[in-house]
């Protein structure tokens, strides 16, 4: 369930005595179940005559899933290359940089995933070239994006992605993250240069908002503010229409949207202050699921909080755990930091835990419509 799910959290101590067909295979979980189990069941679908446009829908939800072309048989196979290709030149930079051809293979397996799968107990801390590192920071940010931008960046069409409201608020979000963060590494000389505080809080930062788990150092010992904001990254997510989990970017700005008219109307009673996302009018049929789904979302998180309490974890794991499993992260705080595993969890924990990942990489709705039926909904 971590595999497919992307979530990348494990209950094995020792990953590296592992035989290498069962580290490639954990790795190709994530690849398939990242974006490209969704994009291979539209193109089967569509092949068969079935709602592949709907199932597409379920896995990226957003205002309107973007048919890249006439046919979804098609988007399907761009969508594909894309995948791909983004792939293939990170396993060629990866190797360039001085991973072996397996290991540079599993790794891209698991970033463009956002899936957090390493080969080496120590995760991306086993590497020490800043290179790598450097390079798996970069596909993470491109693995978090919406990959239909990458269909418009033809001639014609790369001036949409400018204007993508989404996009501009992940980036503001990403990059104001990574200032925080890098100040409070350097200002408490917990690496020796600014640049390594900047390679690492850009590293962690990109890590956790895109949902892959990664890790090249232990953040439950950098400063509380570092800290803090890698616990608010627990909540975000990367866009939608990408292979990261979380609280999509769309939602949070739709949120935000909401509550900005909700005060504009306390303020100008008789104030006309429509919603709109890139331009286009939003109506209550896109938000209210997103409000629906934000509830749900949170309420889930609690829920699961004060269940994993009664394994004796304290609240910061329990609270983290859900965090991680629900939003396909990985690694929380405390007992489930970088360095840890989810090994100390008892039977009936692990079941649950794998029932919050499908939970949360079919967006909760997908779902729970599946234990309702029309009479028993009030």
């Amino acid at each position: 369930m971590s595999g497919f799910t992307t979530t990348g959290s494990t209950i094995l101590q020792d990953i590296e005595i592992l035989p290498k067909f069962l580290l490639f295979w954990r790795s190709l979980t994530h690849w398939l179940g990242g974006l490209g189990i969704i994009v291979l069941a539209a193109a089967v679908l569509s092949i068969l005559g079935v709602g592949a446009y709907k199932v597409m829908k379920a896995e990226m939800p957003g205002p309107e899933i973007e048919r890249l072309t006439p046919r979804i048989l098609h988007t399907a196979r761009v969508l594909w290359y894309i995948y791909v290709g983004l792939t293939v030149i990170e396993v060629a930079l990866l190797f360039f940089g001085g991973m072996s051809l397996f290991d540079a293979l599993n790794h891209s397996f698991a970033t463009l995933a956002t899936g957090g799968f390493s080969t080496k107990n120590a995760s991306i801390a086993a590497y020490s070239s800043p290179f790598i590192q450097w390079v798996i920071t970069i596909f993470m940010v491109l693995s978090g994006l919406n990959f239909t931008l990458y269909f418009r960046l033809s001639p014609g069409h790369f001036s949409t992605i400018l204007k993508d409201t989404e996009l501009k608020v992940y980036l503001s979000i990403y990059l104001l993250s990574i200032i925080i963060v890098s100040y409070s590494l350097y200002t408490h000389s917990t690496f020796h240069s600014f640049s390594d505080s900047l390679r690492h809080g850009s590293f962690q930062v990109t890590t956790l908002m895109t949902s892959t788990g990664f890790a090249t150092s232990d953040y439950t010992t950098w400063p509380m503010l570092a800290q803090g904001v890698l616990f608010l990254m627990l909540f975000f997510g990367g866009c939608v229409g990408s292979t990261s989990g979380g609280i999509k970017i769309l939602h949070v700005t739709v949120l935000w949207k909401v509550a900005r008219r909700h005060l504009q109307r306390l303020i100008y009673p008789r104030g006309v202050f429509p919603l709109r996302l890139n331009k286009a009018p939003l109506d209550d049929s896109f938000v209210d699921p997103i409000s629906g789904f934000f509830f749900l979302y949170i309420s889930t998180i609690l829920v699961s909080t004060l269940f994993l309490t009664s394994t004796d974890s304290n609240l910061e794991t329990s609270l983290t755990v859900s965090l991680a499993v629900l939003g396909n992260i990985g690694p929380g705080f405390a007992q489930v930091g970088p360095v840890e595993n989810f090994a100390f969890f008892p039977n009936y924990a692990k079941i649950w835990l794998s029932g919050m990942m499908i939970l949360g990489r079919l967006e909760i709705f997908t779902v729970l419509v599946l234990f309702f039926s029309k009479r028993n909904i009030v």
